[in-house]
C-alpha cells in the first residue's frame, strides 16, 4: 500500500550544464534552488535585486537588465532615513544613499552581463498581487515599510500575466535567441493574502504559465515545485515552523527532483563527483593538532587540486 502519491518527472528537452550562466529570478524556490547550483560551483546569479515576488516585478527587473545601463541616485527615494529602489528588496537599502547605490550596483552591473550570455533563466512567480505606488502608477518590488495607504492592491488577471511575461520573453529572445527559460510558481503560502485569496493568486500563475508554454514552445518549460510541495509532500512536516514555507528535508526533496529532471547528464555526473569533495570540506575536526587530521587536509587538498584540473571550467572561486 502507497501512503503517498509520488510525482514522476520527465527529463527536461534542453537541461541545464555548466558550459553557459545561468541567472535566476523570483521568490524563494529561486532562492534556494540557486544556492544548490551555487554549493555545486554552476555559474550562477541570483536575484540581483533581491526576492522578487510577482510577474510585473520580475518584468521590470529583466527590463532593467536589458536596457539600463547602471542605477544613478535619482532611481533612489528616501523614508525613515534610509534609501531605497523600489525595485530592489530590502537588502540593498542603507541610511548612505551612496552606499545604498553602490549594494545596487555591484549585484545590477555583473547580472547584467551574464544575462546576455545566460543559457537559461529561471523564474519563480511567488504571488499574482501587484502593488503601486498610488502617486505614480508605477508597480513596485518592495514596498519598504511605506505605510500601506500610500498604495494601491490587486490581483493580475491570467491575460495580464501572458501578456506581461510573454513581452519579457521577446526582449529577451531578441538579445539571446537561445535562451530557455523555467517558469515554476513558489510552493510559499502568502497566508497574509487570505486564504482564498492565496489559492487564487497561485491558480493565475499556474494558468498562466501554462499558456506560456504553449505561446513559447521549446523556450518556456515549467518545473512543478508547487505541484512537489502540495499533492506529493502534502504533509506539514515538510514545513519550516512559521507552516508557510518548506523546511529543509522539502528544499532537498525538491532540489534532486530538479537535479535529475533539469540538470544534464554531464553536470549530473560532475556533482556526484564534487559531493565528497564539498562535504569532507565542510567536516569540523575535534583536534586539529594531530597527524590524522593533518592527512585529511592533504587528502582533501588533493582531490580538489584533480577535480580542478578535470574541470577547469567550474566556478572554483565560490569555495574557499
Amino acid at each position: 500500500m502507497k501512503w503517498r502519491t509520488e510525482i514522476t518527472l520527465p527529463r527536461a528537452a534542453h537541461p541545464i550544464g555548466y558550459h553557459n550562466p545561468v541567472v535566476m529570478l523570483g521568490s524563494c524556490f529561486t532562492e534556494n534552488t540557486g544556492a544548490k547550483l551555487k554549493k555545486y560551483l554552476f555559474d550562477v546569479t541570483i536575484n540581483p535585486f533581491g526576492v522578487v515576488y510577482n510577474p510585473l516585478s520580475i518584468k521590470n527587473s529583466i527590463n532593467a537588465l536589458l536596457y539600463k545601463k547602471k542605477y544613478a541616485l535619482a532611481d533612489l527615494q528616501q523614508q525613515d532615513e534610509r534609501w531605497f529602489s523600489f525595485d530592489h528588496y530590502t537588502k540593498f537599502s542603507d541610511p548612505d544613499p551612496d552606499a545604498a547605490l553602490d549594494k545596487i550596483n555591484r549585484a545590477f552591473i555583473p547580472a547584467k552581463t551574464k544575462l546576455a550570455t545566460a543559457g537559461h533563466l529561471l523564474i519563480t512567480f511567488g504571488t499574482a498581487y501587484v502593488y503601486a505606488l498610488k502617486k505614480t502608477g508605477r508597480g513596485v518590488s518592495n514596498c519598504h515599510k511605506i505605510p500601506a495607504a500610500q498604495f494601491s492592491r490587486r490581483i493580475l488577471p491570467v491575460e495580464e500575466i501572458v501578456q506581461q511575461t510573454g513581452e519579457m520573453v521577446e526582449a529577451l529572445l531578441a538579445v539571446q535567441p537561445g535562451m530557455k527559460i523555467i517558469l515554476t510558481v513558489s510552493p510559499v503560502r502568502h497566508i497574509k493574502d487570505g486564504f482564498v485569496e492565496n489559492q487564487r493568486s497561485k491558480a493565475s500563475l499556474l494558468m498562466a504559465s501554462g499558456k506560456l508554454e504553449t505561446l513559447f514552445p521549446g523556450t518556456c518549460s515549467y518545473f512543478p515545485s508547487y505541484e512537489i510541495m502540495m499533492d506529493d509532500l502534502r504533509d506539514y512536516r515538510y514545513y519550516a515552523a512559521d507552516m508557510l514555507h518548506p523546511n529543509d528535508q522539502a528544499i532537498d526533496y525538491i532540489w534532486n527532483l530538479f537535479r535529475d529532471s533539469q540538470i544534464n547528464d554531464e553536470a549530473a555526473g560532475i556533482i556526484r563527483q564534487l559531493e565528497p569533495l564539498l562535504n569532507a570540506m565542510n567536516h569540523r575536526p575535534l583536534h586539529k593538532n594531530t597527524k590524522a587530521w593533518s592527512a585529511f587536509e592533504t587528502a582533501i587538498r588533493e582531490k580538489r587540486r584533480k577535480l580542478k584540473n578535470n574541470f577547469p571550467f567550474l566556478q572554483w572561486d565560490k569555495i574557499k
